[in-house]
């Protein structure tokens, strides 16, 4: 990891941070980087309500809100920017405006990375709609004023098609920060982690990778 100015996340759902970027956003913050976490929806169409159930259809939306509120605490997020799109509609939003909004956050935050997802290796069209918006947006940002660009990708084909990722980062000194945040986001990952605490439990290799390290693939634009 470098270090950077200001770090600026761009992710569709509360709990996109959580999985695969909180061990990373935990060393920036611990290092003194300002990070801005740009959600663009509260998950309100999500179909996990909690493990027994804590929520219902009209009460998640608030329940979500209070839950990525504090998952970023957890973190060390202190400015948290909620854009109000609707869940599950981000593909069919106009890719200009929501790349105008995407870029006025950039222009004002001036941040050295932007970390989002990396378009066509995210699986959920949101995940992808809003990689393509941030691709989109920095495009048309002149080359020497643009940040950096690191994608997470997690389909069957990303190593395939995207090759070894650039950067894995090694988060384990902030593991417990990460485990905070995803606990935080309790209707959504109550089922997860009691599956992976019992995994860890008994040194399951795959989750033992997947809980201390976090890989990203730079954005290399024509």
């Amino acid at each position: 990891m470098e270090m950077e100015r200001h770090v600026l996340v761009i992710l569709p759902h509360p709990d996109d941070e959580a999985f695969g970027a909180s061990g990373t956003i935990s060393l920036y913050s611990e290092k003194g980087t300002p990070v801005t976490y740009a959600c663009c929806t509260l998950g309100e169409m999500g179909r996990n309500m909690g493990n027994p159930p804590v929520a219902n259809r009209e009460t998640l939306p608030l329940i979500r809100k209070n839950e990525l509120i504090n998952a970023t605490k957890a973190i060390g997020i202190t400015d948290l920017r909620m854009l109000g799109l609707r869940d599950k509609t981000l593909e069919f939003e106009d890719i200009d405006e929501l790349a105008d909004r995407f870029r006025a956050i950039i222009e004002e935050v001036n941040p050295s990375l932007v970390i989002s997802f990396y378009p066509g290796y995210s699986v959920h069209p949101d995940h992808d709609a809003t990689g393509a918006a941030v691709v989109h947006a920095m495009k048309q940002m002149p080359k020497e004023a643009r940040p950096k660009l690191q994608c997470m990708a997690f389909s069957n084909d990303c190593f395939e098609k995207l090759g070894e990722p650039d950067l894995v980062v090694d988060i384990t000194s902030v593991q417990d920060k990460k485990i905070a945040c995803i606990l935080a986001h309790e209707t959504q990952t109550s089922a997860v982690m009691e599956n992976l605490s019992e995994k860890l439990l008994n040194k399951d290799p795959d989750a033992l990778a997947w809980i201390s390290t976090e890989r990203f693939w730079t954005y290399r634009f024509a």
